[in-house]
């Protein structure tokens, strides 16, 4: 027999036969489109934290241009509402307007300062107005009193000054303009919280809140517009959030409303005297005038 042929065919015993190489693991298909793969908890929380990492290094940048930010929203906000002030009234007109809500606006800035409250700049709301931003009020109602009182009080002599120079120059946009802010000045004495109105009344008597809120509910169905809407449905809120803190009996809200009788006179006569004095301005200095004018 051929040597060749002389191999068993079956293995001796003892004999193991040798185990196949491991095949590598497969490598996961890659997506034709470019996507990952990743689950989506690990791809959430990466995007989460790059973007912590990105706001955590310009923070340092930031705090910086802080200062410079509060200007530039101030600066900025009066040219946004004149530039929309100016489709309606003529760019004119729209600079004077600012003009005088910024003077009312900063009458709130000064009183709080001078109650100790640290206050923002105005900030101003095309067609809404402007406001101002502050941790409270003063330390009791009558602070709060003197801090609505004084927009009214510096707005109406902003008002007044357009009066000289109007009879110098002869020109009714002046005139116009002493009109509006006479009207926005005695419009903010409306007693009802937001408005200033409604602050003076916190000092003098807090259930008037009640005639005011009725006040706005009615100009709500004879003058609709959506800023009378706006301020009604702050003012119900205000209503029934400072009614319920009277109601409750809590000794620092008592202390927060104890105003004594000759502060409460005092105010009412700031008050009284600025709603006769605003109504007898828009009465000397009422102008026909159409949106035509400019």
């Amino acid at each position: 027999m051929d040597a060749m042929d002389q191999s068993p065919s079956t293995p001796p015993p003892g004999w193991l036969e040798p185990a196949p190489p491991a095949s590598p693991a497969p490598e996961p298909a890659s997506d034709p489109f470019g996507r990952d793969q990743r689950p989506w908890w690990r791809r959430a929380g990466a995007g989460v934290l790059a973007a912590l990492a990105f706001v955590l290094a310009k923070l340092k940048t930031l705090l910086l241009l802080l200062p410079k930010l509060k200007v530039l929203t101030t600066s900025g906000s009066m040219l946004v509402s004149i530039a929309a002030y100016s489709l309606i009234w003529g760019w004119r007109f729209a600079i004077g307007f600012v003009v005088l809500l910024f003077v009312h606006e900063m009458g709130h800035v000064i009183q709080l300062r001078r109650e100790g409250v640290q206050a923002s700049a105005p900030v101003f709301i095309p067609f809404l107005g402007a406001a101002v931003w502050a941790k409270s009020l003063g330390g009791n109602a009558l602070a709060e009193a003197r801090v609505g009182l004084a927009g009214p009080v510096l707005g109406t002599i902003g008002a007044a000054l357009c009066i000289p120079i109007a009879i110098v120059t002869g020109s009714d946009m002046w005139r116009a303009l002493a009109f509006t802010g006479f009207f926005l000045n005695l419009f903010n004495l409306l007693p009802v919280v937001p408005l200033d109105g409604g602050r003076a009344f916190a000092a003098m008597a807090p259930w008037m809140w009640f005639a005011g809120f009725f006040g706005i509910i009615v100009l709500v169905f004879v003058w609709p517009n959506p800023i009378i809407v706006l301020i009604a449905l702050l003012a119900g809120y205000e209503l029934y959030r400072r009614w319920q803190q009277l109601r409750s009996g809590d000794e620092a809200t008592r202390e927060y409303y104890k105003v004594s009788r000759g502060q409460r006179l005092l105010v009412g006569a700031v008050y009284f005297g600025l709603v006769a004095l605003l109504v007898m301005g828009m009465d000397g200095t009422h102008v026909a005038r159409t949106f035509a004018d400019t």
